[in-house]
């Protein structure tokens, strides 16, 4: 675009003096004046082209403006896309006919404006943190009437809490935007930000951001363990419904690859079997649910291996497998280590472990959340998602295959033209 806009401008020099910026660079050229112009044609002449002078004029300021758009974008954070569940939803559910919301007080008890906003969390979520390693605001949800404009450029949060995989994972919660929905709107997303800064700059945007998706915990707690005897755990034993995941993931991220995503993070299964809700429910001691904790020991493994595969068919490293089931364990197997009073009773809820049913105005709250490792029944609290995103930047092989978030933004970087 910027060569297309140096020739266009040359053309116009003679008309009319432009200046301007363009990626920091200040361009100038020398204008003739209209008697210069005068005498090197007729007057005749000169009024039949005043009409397509002006055209020239109004184009010369439309490329200006996309030179400036495209600056903008050159010089704003990295764009960043969120997809998934509801430990990564930002309040897309707000505004959805449904029970899995978080928009209602002691939920957002420690976010910076003190108010619930759809986050199931007592303060910041993942995307939110590593929005904060990219030097950004956080991203929006994006159907927040906020979402317009050039702040459409930063990028977009589509999860909805209780979607997974399948369609028919979390239909307990009835109106959630599911994955193949999300992936609806991140397409109509583009073509809002084409009509912006068209569609070079658009498809430049996408392929530069970093996308986060995390799916598949749900699939197990909301779908084939939600009730003793559920649809799929008839249609499947563990193992074949856990191949099966696994190949429907995969279309999904192919999907993805195929609507501009170059750079994803893609969130294994966490320890689910540990998880208050289902100590509440499940564990006659207080220990992890063994048969979920299997699920997931039979999911993650997988889920690496798939993301390999696909990054051997696009010849790049486009998908990163991000250990959740570490990261949690870490904190969950040696609370103490990590300045938690407890991994097992969350700080927000009712019943055994405070475990049952989410955190509402009448739930016991803990003082100090930040000793607490789960804010409620499933969600960790801002100070675990903030060791879970630390991990994310500087994590192993063990935690990040092949490259932890710190590595991927300065090759990028350095990358970058």
């Amino acid at each position: 675009m910027a060569n297309a806009f140096h020739r266009q401008r040359r053309m116009l020099c003679t008309a009319q003096a432009i200046n301007t910026a363009t990626h920091g660079h200040t361009m100038q050229c020398k204008a003739q004046s209209i008697e210069q112009l005068l005498a090197s044609s007729d007057q005749a002449k000169l009024h039949k082209d005043m009409g397509a002078l002006g055209l020239l004029l109004v184009m010369a300021a439309a490329m200006v403006a996309a030179a400036a758009a495209a600056a903008a974008t050159a010089s704003a954070p990295r764009p960043f896309f969120v997809f998934g569940d509801s430990l990564v939803d930002s309040g897309n559910n707000n505004y959805l006919a449904t029970t899995a919301r978080a928009d209602s007080p002691p939920y957002g008890l420690d976010y910076p404006t003190h108010r619930a906003t759809g986050r199931f969390s007592n303060g910041l979520n993942v995307p939110d943190i590593i929005s904060e390693h990219l030097g950004a605001e956080p991203v929006l949800p994006y159907l927040s009437p906020h979402l317009d404009g050039h702040k459409l450029l930063g990028g977009a949060n589509f999860a909805s809490a209780g979607v997974g995989i399948l369609n028919d994972t979390g239909i307990q919660f009835v109106n959630i935007i599911r994955i193949q929905k999300q992936l609806r709107y991140f397409e109509q997303y583009q073509s809002r930000v084409r009509r912006l800064i068209g569609e070079p700059a658009t498809q430049r945007l996408v392929r530069s951001a970093l996308v986060l998706i995390t799916l598949g915990g749900n699939d197990f707690v909301n779908n084939y363990y939600l009730l003793p005897f559920s649809a799929r755990s008839r249609q499947f034993a563990l193992p074949d419904y856990v191949r099966y995941l696994i190949a429907e993931y995969k279309t999904i991220l192919q999907q993805l690859h195929g609507l501009g995503a170059r750079r994803v993070l893609v969130t294994g299964s966490g320890p689910i079997g540990c998880a208050p809700a289902e100590l509440a429910t499940r564990s006659a001691n207080g220990e992890c649910d063994l048969e979920l904790q299997r699920a997931a020991a039979l999911y993650n493994p997988q889920l690496v291996q798939m993301t390999k595969d696909l990054n051997a068919q696009f010849g790049a490293d486009v998908f990163v497998a991000v250990n959740a089931y570490r990261m949690h364990m870490d904190f969950i197997s040696a609370p103490a280590a990590y300045g938690f009073v407890t991994s097992k009773v969350a700080c927000c809820g009712q019943g055994p472990y405070n475990g049952v049913g989410l955190c509402t105005a009448m739930s016991s709250v803990c003082p100090d959340r930040s000793l607490f490792a789960f804010w409620d029944n499933f969600h960790p609290t801002e100070r675990a998602n903030r060791i879970i995103v630390s991990q994310f930047m500087a994590g192993s092989p063990d935690y990040m295959h092949p490259l932890n978030l710190s590595t991927i933004l300065a090759m990028d970087a350095a990358a970058k033209p």
